[in-house]
């Protein structure tokens, strides 16, 4: 009696085999039509451990009507001090990598976006050299507008578009205004940063001490509150022209070693205790 049921047993598991053999068969060529397009955009990936670096990083400058050309020129002239400083080498070199990959993109208005220099790897003086002298050569330009979220968008895209592999991707934008085009600001800025992006801010107060719209509006609260966020993200004020190319050092620096200024700081101030801004007021 047990030898028989072990027979049926063994015959329905063969006539069981039998059916699910027969219905992958049929099924196929559905199933190859359905993974079809997944097979053919795996294919173009190709693994090359030469586009792997420990930061993405886009340099998001404002070129809007506001800014006027000596304050472009102190701004160029700021970034291509910290990207070609030891500080900023020496950063790169404490990474598990030793490299990373950088892009200066000038923004205004809704999409009006200007690659000065396209991604470039820094791994040592050389390579830095060669990136901030583009930056250094290209034509000034000027827009009308300030849009900080059309700026963000076109950063993440850049970001998620090129060939590389970073460890961190970080947007570093600067700006002497908020965002009055493209839609809410904050609302781009939180669906960026659900990318895993991080987005740090450098707002411009050199105009500040002035009786200006800027002083008024205290553009660095508005970047705190409206404009960064993700990961470790901070912003650091510029207060005067002198002090621009140190400010732009420091921040590269904390951004490639992914260090947090230490509290309390003159560079850096606490949201809480304050009045929340209102982002939406230019927007």
């Amino acid at each position: 009696m047990r030898l028989d049921k072990s027979k049926y047993c063994a015959q329905t598991a063969v006539k069981m085999l039998s059916i699910v053999i027969s219905a992958f068969v049929l099924a196929a060529p559905s199933v190859a039509r359905d993974y079809f397009p997944a097979q053919i955009a795996s294919t173009k990936f190709i693994y090359d451990p030469t586009n792997e670096v420990d930061v993405e990083l886009v340099l998001a400058v404002d070129i809007s009507q506001s800014m006027d050309t000596e304050e472009q020129e102190v701004q160029r002239a700021g970034y291509v001090s910290a990207l070609t400083s030891q500080e900023f080498l020496d950063a790169i070199h404490v990474g598990p990598i030793g490299r990373v990959v950088v892009t200066y993109m000038e923004w205004g208005g809704v999409d009006e976006h200007f690659i000065v220099a396209d991604w470039t790897v820094i791994q040592d003086a050389s390579s830095a050299s060669h990136f901030a002298s583009k930056i250094a050569e290209a034509p000034l330009r000027q827009v009308q507008r300030t849009s900080i979220a059309s700026a963000l968008e076109k950063s993440v895209q850049m970001v998620q578009n090129n060939k590389y592999t970073g460890l961190r991707q970080v947007i570093d934008i600067s700006g002497d205004g908020p965002n009055n085009q493209g839609g809410s600001v904050t609302d781009m800025r939180d669906r960026m940063i659900s990318s895993g992006v991080t987005i740090n801010g450098l707002p411009l107060m050199m105009k500040s001490n002035k009786n200006t719209w800027q002083a008024m509006l205290n553009l660095d609260h508005y970047y705190e509150d409206c404009v960064i966020g993700g990961p470790g993200s901070f912003a650091i004020p510029v207060r005067s022209k002198e002090g621009f190319a140190d400010a732009i050092r420091m921040k590269l620096v904390m951004e490639i070693a992914g260090l947090r200024m230490p509290e309390p700081s003159n560079y850096l101030h606490k949201a809480s205790g304050r009045e929340p801004v209102r982002c939406n007021l230019f927007d």
